[in-house]
């Protein structure tokens, strides 16, 4: 029965492409009454940040953070693998260790069978062990469109904690997976992949964050955050607002997954990629000659994406090499630059 259910059309978005827009988004935050300033509250609500980091002792912090979201693949337990690799990206991002989850889940149960869910959840279940993540329970409801997702707590030491604040002029950003995620998504959804090109996507989204988090501690990084929902450039651009620089993106060094410019040409693409777009394009200053098909794919939204690095330039070559050593497609897609604060120069 599990082989006969597309999940993709059970819903009208998937992935993380199914976020409340980022402009809607704002406007919803600024409606919040102010938080109770609290010193123990390292990282809040206030810079947009990947997770809450609060600490418990000066050398104990933990880190927080929840995701879920409508099925971006038609596997249910590969659909559970990529949230569970989503959810936990978040921690990776903030410099932590992941340490213990709740599922999430929102699921037809009188109408879809219960071998399917059972698979979504062991995917997460795999995926989780991988991490070395320890589920420690979860809450569902019974929903006519299936959802799932995770909450997901780590363990940071507070004077290790990275935010997407901390970028210097000077450094070197990296990205350590391609993009084209919300593209390809989309074409899966209506029939338009090859298995090969399916599990390309797949292998993307299932791939954890781990290699990237413990190998950035080496060196000198100054600020992280993962790539997934926003874009490539809408969360570049938290990194140059929060940080109070420019980033400047070199469109030709962005790794892009294959076939993604031609599928967008053939009108795959999601309506969150030209959200995220329309968010940004008043802080961003593109190439003469870029065409709108190739803004969007900067824009593009992600579903467990990589992580957007920025480190002493001093480092990059290295950090590179040994992220490559160790099977992640890292790239130097930019730069950190002083002035134009908050703006993105594509290049």
């Amino acid at each position: 029965m599990t082989a006969d259910i597309k999940l993709t059309s059970l819903s009208s978005k998937g992935g993380c492409g199914c976020k409340i827009g980022p402009a809607d988004l704002e406007n919803v935050l600024r409606s919040l009454p102010q938080t109770v300033p609290n010193p123990n509250l390292l990282v809040g609500l206030d810079t947009s940040d990947d997770a809450g980091v609060y600490k418990l002792t000066d050398d104990l912090a933990l880190v927080q953070t929840v995701d879920f979201f409508t099925p971006i693949v038609d596997d249910p337990y590969a659909f559970g693998q990529v949230a569970a690799a989503n959810a936990i990206s978040d921690v990776y991002a903030m410099g932590g260790t992941p340490i213990t989850a709740l599922n999430i889940v929102a699921y037809p149960i009188s109408t879809l069978a219960e071998d399917i869910l059972a698979d979504v959840l062991r995917g997460a279940g795999d995926k989780l062990a991988e991490a070395g993540v320890s589920l420690v329970g979860g809450h569902s409801i019974d929903d006519q469109e299936p959802k799932f997702g995770l909450a997901v707590t780590g363990t940071v030491h507070p004077d290790n904690v990275l935010t997407n604040t901390g970028a210097k002029p000077g450094d070197k950003l990296i990205l350590t997976k391609p993009i084209g995620v919300g593209i390809m998504t989309t074409s899966l959804k209506n029939g338009l992949l090859s298995d090969e090109e399916i599990n390309r996507v797949t292998g993307v989204m299932t791939t954890l964050n781990k290699t990237a988090a413990e190998t950035m501690k080496n060196y000198h990084v100054h600020a992280s955050t993962d790539v997934t929902g926003f874009g490539l450039l809408g969360h570049a651009s938290e990194i140059a607002a929060g940080s109070s620089v420019e980033v400047r993106i070199d469109s030709n060094s962005v790794p892009v997954l294959p076939r993604v410019k031609e599928l967008a040409e053939a009108g795959s693409v999601p309506g969150g990629t030209k959200n995220n777009y329309d968010h940004i394009r008043d802080i961003v200053t593109f190439p003469q000659n870029t065409s709108q098909l190739d803004k969007w794919i900067l824009c593009d939204a992600v579903t467990s994406g990589g992580l957007l690095i920025s480190v002493d330039t001093n480092d990059a070559e290295a950090l590179v090499a040994d992220l490559q050593e160790k099977g992640a497609e890292a790239s130097i897609i930019g730069a950190v630059a002083d002035g134009n604060n908050g703006h993105i120069t594509v290049e």
